[in-house]
């Protein structure tokens, strides 16, 4: 059984998690640029060499043809976005303890806390899909050498002409794949690492900084450790032209695993498995700073 901190309150979570989702982006978004330009990166011609030989490549051609704004690239998007996105997905991890609990000192079981995690991840999508289909254009327009759009409201602009909501939405079947289990694996994974590392005796909600970082630092490796397959096709998918994959994710999977073999569903891994620990360990610390914060501007929130 877990031990978390009571009663649970969605709307604290919700604030708390806006400010811990800030964190993340600015910690995690060059890697994040490097993870995409990685997984959709064009298939080189025979005898061609690719044109990032992995991750650490990709990072230098990137500093050295774009400087540092390039690592940032896209960042807007995500930036508008995420406030929203992780207040929407921390309060979705909220609500879904607390609809568990018969009684508000209720002790959720982990594999409880871990469907909580998933309501959040379908919570999330809807903010998600659209940001992460700006971000992934905008991420890899530099790379190719055009520049159809000049930042990311002009982008869901011409996304919008071209197709409609459906243009800006596309990949939202993909973000759910991702996002629902990941987002379980994410949560149970913190709250049994918070639990684990506690001093006997002590209670979880005066666990120290490092032992926070390290917990959630460790929780974020083991949400993309489910996310990267289905997040590689989804940024294939959406930032393939239209009409290139009419079946959706299966004609994206289908082609990757003919021309690239199962190896390339995990395409990026050392740039996610890089990102993950910091970005996420920012991501719960900050939760856990502003969490402190509310309770004590607004104990009875």
């Amino acid at each position: 059984m877990a031990e978390q901190p009571q009663p649970i309150s969605p709307v604290k979570n919700f604030f708390a998690g806006g400010f811990g989702g800030v964190c993340l982006v600015f910690v995690g978004h060059p890697l994040d640029t490097i993870k995409v330009r990685l997984q959709t990166q064009p298939k080189p011609q025979p005898g061609q060499p690719p044109l990032y030989s992995g991750t650490f490549d990709c990072f230098r051609k990137t500093l050295v043809g774009e400087g540092v704004r390039g690592l940032y690239r896209g960042m807007a998007a995500p930036i508008i976005g995420v406030t929203p996105m992780f207040a929407v997905c921390f309060f979705g991890f909220g609500l879904g303890k607390r609809l568990q609990q018969r009684k508000p000192d209720d002790i959720l079981t982990y594999p409880q806390l871990f469907a909580a995690g998933m309501l959040s991840g379908v919570f999330t999508t809807v903010i998600m899909a659209p940001g992460e289909r700006i971000k992934c254009l905008l991420q890899i327009q530099a790379a190719t050498g055009e520049t159809k759009y000049s930042g990311s409201l002009d982008c869901a602009k011409q996304l919008y002409r071209e197709a409609g909501i459906r243009g800006v939405y596309k990949g939202t079947v993909l973000t759910l794949m991702r996002d629902v289990p990941a987002s379980g694996m994410y949560f149970m994974t913190y709250e049994w690492l918070k639990n684990v590392l506690t001093p006997e005796g002590r209670s979880v909600s005066d666990l120290s900084v490092p032992r926070i970082l390290f917990a959630g630092g460790l929780a974020g490796i083991f949400n993309w450790a489910v996310a990267i397959p289905p997040d590689v096709l989804k940024s294939r998918f959406q930032t393939a032209p239209a009409g290139k994959y009419p079946n959706g994710f299966r004609d994206v999977l289908r082609e990757l695993i003919k021309e690239e073999g199962v190896a390339s569903l995990y395409k990026g891994f050392t740039a996610v498995m890089i990102r993950a620990f910091p970005a996420n360990a920012a991501c719960f610390l900050g939760f856990e700073v502003a969490m402190k914060f509310l309770n004590w501007i607004a104990p009875g929130l």
